[in-house]
């Protein structure tokens, strides 16, 4: 009799579990997931999907107005909060469903509950207790509020998911990717939006010039940017509306306040205490380059291990792990060169290197830089630019960074990231008979170094 109820139980039935799960019962492993929320996790439900078919509802208003200079007069136009709310949640429940579907589809056996690890092979989860010869967690991170008076006030993303209302005039507050998303988000469909970060530029890690650029693109679509502004205080007014205090000194009032300060591991009640899982200061459990944990037989994968919080990064963890359990082989994942993409407005696309980590790698780099109007925008007349840089490791010729902001980033970063992948250099770039007219083209008819 086999000692064990599972080969494989998985706590976390996000987009890392789901896919471990898959994978290894497709391997013949017996596999288990627990999940206490909807499937999908973060991704699906208050990331990633949602988040994407908001910015596409948020572009329209600019679609709208710039159709007058290709010869459509449009009038009478009304944006319906709840329509494109429901839409969203009607899309997502779809998926919630596909994920089921997938999973049982496979052999998964799924369990609807709160799971808690209480030995080296056993999980709580409901009223019931299981034997697994593994265990994987992927049960992913959350946003993080810091604590200050008028904390109760504020909302994160995974609220502004399901507004009752859309406000008139919305504060987000955060430097991240999140931050700069949802202030083009809220401007975009109809609010008076500032966006507020502690530090002197947002989006921190990123190359400088991407972050320059970004700053004076944001600031053409009328979001109020405030950097080196640190909220003190939120009171709410008789309204209903609140009063932000700034340690500079400025007010404001406004209607909604949405924190993006960063997210953090989620291990509540995992039970990490119970088998003396080894955790970084901030949470994070700590792994080796296969996943597992300081427990033999214990492995974690995504956002909760805090590595690189991009959805696609926890995939590819998860067939490493599955791959390596059930099918004998030593899959490990590299790294270096993982291409992203930021969908502020415009949109962002970057792979490899910042100008900052290159000067610091290579002894010499050359820079390569591209502004110009979009073809779309001589006819619309938007004030709206895009910007294209090259990095290039003058030694080899390996170009070893991409950046973009404009129309289609992210689209375009994925072939450009297959390429950086393989080695690309500077002259096969030269050499490839570009797309006309399109962007992109400027990535291979770029030829001035940057003075």
């Amino acid at each position: 009799m086999n000692k064990f109820d599972y080969d494989l139980f998985v706590i976390g039935g996000g987009s890392g579990g789901v896919r471990a799960s898959r994978f290894s019962a497709y391997h013949g492993a017996r596999v288990a997931v627990a999940e206490n929320g909807p499937w999908g996790g973060t991704c699906v439900n208050v990331g990633c999907v949602p988040k994407k078919l908001f910015v596409y509802g948020s572009h329209f208003s600019e679609e709208f107005e710039d159709a007058a200079g290709f010869g459509w007069d449009l009038g009478g136009l009304n944006f319906d909060w709840p329509r494109l709310r429901d839409n969203k949640s009607r899309e997502i429940e779809r998926l919630n469903n596909a994920y089921i579907n997938t999973l049982e589809s496979a052999g998964v056996d799924l369990i609807e509950a709160t799971a808690t690890i209480t030995g080296r092979n056993t999980v709580q989860a409901g009223d019931k207790e299981y034997r697994a010869k593994n265990i994987l967690i992927a049960t992913g991170g959350k946003p993080h509020v810091p604590e200050f008076p008028g904390k109760e006030f504020v909302i994160t993303s995974n609220e502004a998911f399901y507004l009752e209302e859309f406000p008139k005039r919305a504060l987000v507050v955060g430097g991240g990717y999140i931050a700069v998303e949802f202030a083009g988000i809220f401007q975009g469909l109809g609010a008076k939006t500032t966006l507020a970060y502690r530090g002197p530029l947002f989006l921190r890690g990123f190359d400088i010039g991407v972050r320059e650029f970004v700053a004076e693109e944001i600031a053409k679509k009328h979001v109020d940017l405030r950097f080196n502004h640190d909220v003190k205080k939120i009171s709410k007014n008789p309204d209903s509306s609140f009063l932000v205090e700034f340690d500079s000194g400025d007010k404001l009032e406004t209607d909604l306040v949405m924190y993006a300060t960063g997210r953090v591991p989620n291990t509540e009640d995992l039970g990490i205490d119970a088998v003396n899982l080894e955790t970084r200061s901030n949470g994070a459990i700590v792994v080796n380059d296969q996943y597992e944990t300081s427990v033999p037989g214990i492995y974690a994968i995504g956002d909760v291990t805090d590595r690189i919080q991009l959805t696609p990064v926890a995939l590819a963890e998860a067939m490493c792990v599955a791959r390596n359990l059930f099918q004998g082989a030593d899959s490990r994942l590299d790294y270096a060169d993982i291409p992203t993409a930021v969908f502020c407005q415009p949109n962002i696309g970057t792979v490899g290197c910042t100008e900052e980590s290159a000067t610091e790698k290579y002894d010499h780099v050359s820079i390569y830089e591209s502004r110009f109007k979009p073809m779309k925008h001589t006819l619309s007349g938007r004030d709206e630019q895009t910007f294209m840089k090259l990095i290039v490791d003058s030694s080899s010729d390996r170009v070893v960074g991409v950046h973009m902001v404009g129309p289609d980033a992210g689209e375009i970063m994925q072939g450009v990231g297959i390429a950086l992948k393989c080695g690309a250099t500077k002259a096969d770039f030269d050499t490839t008979i570009g797309i006309h007219p399109t962007s992109a083209e400027e990535f291979v008819s770029m030829r001035e170094v940057r003075k």
